[in-house]
């Protein structure tokens, strides 16, 4: 199978975007930086699309112009060992951005993330439906994913 490498569409700040990512995700780089040349559109030397890895997963960030921005119709989703890191990536990802619900979080640079514990969706879809119903209410109620809440209010009887 072909590899699927996500390309996210910026103004001008995809090397900047790449840059923070990789400075936020262990195991990261940059792989290749892209310039315009005289065939335009932009100016030649201006950036046009940097590559980078997060943790071994392929991006591309294009600066190709203010025509599309990012919206929730589009999110990464980060699976959490545990609370420290949901913390830490949220914190992270969060700074200049802005915050939603449910573990939900746009970056300063208007990018969608989820910030998530790892079996999340197992204990959302619990065969004890009380249980479920408990932890999609709390989760609700939350911006950032209190994981000690989120188990407490399911095993609340």
């Amino acid at each position: 199978m072909p590899k699927i490498i996500p390309n996210l569409w910026f103004d001008t700040q995809g090397k900047e975007a790449a840059e923070f990512y990789v400075s936020v995700f262990p195991n990261s780089k940059i792989t290749n930086v892209s310039y315009y040349n005289e065939a335009g559109p932009r100016e030649a030397g201006t950036v046009l699309t940097v590559d980078f890895e997060l943790d071994g997963q392929e991006y591309t960030a294009i600066n190709g112009g203010p025509e599309f921005t990012f919206s929730e119709a589009i999110s990464l989703l980060i699976n959490c060992a545990d609370q420290e890191e949901i913390d830490y990536y949220w914190s992270k990802l969060s700074e200049g951005g802005e915050e939603g619900p449910c573990g939900w979080l746009k970056d300063r640079y208007g990018l969608s993330w989820q910030v998530a514990p790892a079996g999340m969706v197992e204990l959302m879809n619990d065969p004890d439906k009380g249980r479920a119903e408990r932890a999609m209410k709390a989760m609700l109620g939350m911006k950032k994913i209190d994981v000690a809440a989120l188990y407490a209010a399911a095993d609340k009887a």
